[in-house]
């Protein structure tokens, strides 16, 4: 246990003894947690206060590049204001081939147990990916998340911090969001907030074609894509 605690705290040297508890226990290492509490002192495994920006603390592996629908999502928040200026905040949810909005959830607050829930929310419709990835936002690696995790088998894969180009696809989807819709409205309450982004996420995967699927809708590319899918497996 103790190398594999050594090792993890390695890999994610933001976490602290708890994180690194809930950890071991998904890879069946059953620990009190005041044994590992112990062991992380006794190794001198505390965190650091951060010192500077741009310093790397967690690892920013590289991911495959996906090659079908719903192999992998990203994941990322954007803010705004309603016209009251209070503000709020929505989830995005992007696949990161077919550039689906899976999801756009609309709220005042989030807390990662909330982010779970969206995701067995989606689940009842459609399968959940291998794979979710997401910056280091203390939403997507809270205790529940990483509960969530060992549950469903997703993996969590976390950016590094201060590389938000390593999540470009839903940072690129961010954009046009903000740019084609919270730029152009002012939402008097969170209701028509909610009404108004969910309409436009049906318009960007039913309406708005895309460049980077050759013109296509993502609803027209992942019809196509199917199609020549059943076309392969039914010549095997």
């Amino acid at each position: 246990m103790v190398e594999r605690l050594k090792a993890i705290a390695a890999e994610r040297r933001r976490f602290g003894y708890r994180r690194l508890g809930l950890m071991l226990r998904r890879e069946g290492i059953v620990a009190n947690h005041k044994r590992v509490y112990r062991i992380y002192r006794e190794l001198a495994l505390q965190l650091r206060p951060r010192r500077k920006r741009g310093v790397r603390y967690v690892r920013g592996n590289d991911v495959p590049i996906v090659t079908t629908p719903n192999e992998r999502w990203s994941i990322d928040f954007v803010h705004d204001r309603l016209s009251t200026g209070r503000a709020f905040r929505v989830l995005t949810v992007v696949d990161d081939f077919s550039r689906e909005c899976i999801a756009l959830e609309v709220d005042f607050s989030f807390s990662g147990e909330r982010v779970a829930r969206i995701f067995d929310r989606v689940a009842l419709s459609r399968s959940l990916p291998p794979t979710i990835k997401s910056d280091n936002g203390s939403e997507f690696t809270s205790g529940k998340l990483l509960e969530w995790s060992g549950r469903t088998g997703v993996e969590l894969h976390f950016i590094e911090p201060g590389k938000p180009n390593q999540n470009a696809v839903v940072e690129s989807f961010n954009g046009r969001l903000r740019d084609e819709l919270l730029n152009e409205h002012s939402f008097p309450t969170i209701f028509h907030a909610r009404s108004a982004i969910e309409a436009w996420r049906f318009d960007y995967n039913q309406r708005r074609p895309h460049t980077t699927l050759n013109g296509m809708t993502p609803a027209e590319f992942l019809k196509i894509h199917h199609s020549q899918d059943s076309q392969f497996q039914a010549a095997l």
